[in-house]
């Protein structure tokens, strides 16, 4: 996603409606690694800017997602996410903390079977497990200590 002031000047040249609210949404999309929904974007949002409606929250990141600038990411939680890093990779969930972060594979996947001239126009992959953080507090509660004494015994 382009820096904050390079979308003020796209919208401009663009004729579209450049607001305070619009340049606070920039500035709070701006390298957000937290992949925000509309609403928790309009939460943080309104602390800064009473006043600020949920319509132009999602107007806004709808025009954002139209010119390329950010990528709607679905990670099976119902709402729609929205990522402002453009470049290829996917995403991890964290099934204990919801946390979503974003991962690069290595390889190009093939695809492989009946028909296999298929044509893709999009991939998404979403990983699904234990952040590093939620890992680490499993590791070092008592319940996982007695599991893995348990397990010596064994």
């Amino acid at each position: 996603m382009h820096s904050p002031t390079q979308l003020a000047q796209i919208f401009r040249e663009k004729q579209l409606k450049l607001t305070p609210q619009r340049q606070l949404l920039f500035g709070l999309l701006h390298e957000n690694k937290a992949h925000p929904s509309a609403e928790s974007l309009f939460e943080v949002a309104s602390k800064q800017m009473p006043g600020i409606s949920l319509r132009t929250v999602y107007q806004t990141l709808g025009e954002l997602a139209e010119m390329g600038e950010l990528q709607l990411v679905d990670v099976g939680d119902g709402a729609k996410r929205f990522d402002p890093n453009m470049g290829e990779h996917h995403h991890f969930v964290c099934e204990s903390c919801g946390s979503i972060h974003d991962v690069e594979i290595s390889s190009t996947p093939k695809i492989r079977g009946e028909g296999a001239g298929y044509e893709v126009n999009d991939v998404g992959v979403v990983f699904h497990g234990k952040c590093t953080r939620c890992g680490e507090s499993t590791k070092r509660s008592p319940g996982h200590q007695a599991k893995k004494q348990v397990a010596k015994t064994k």
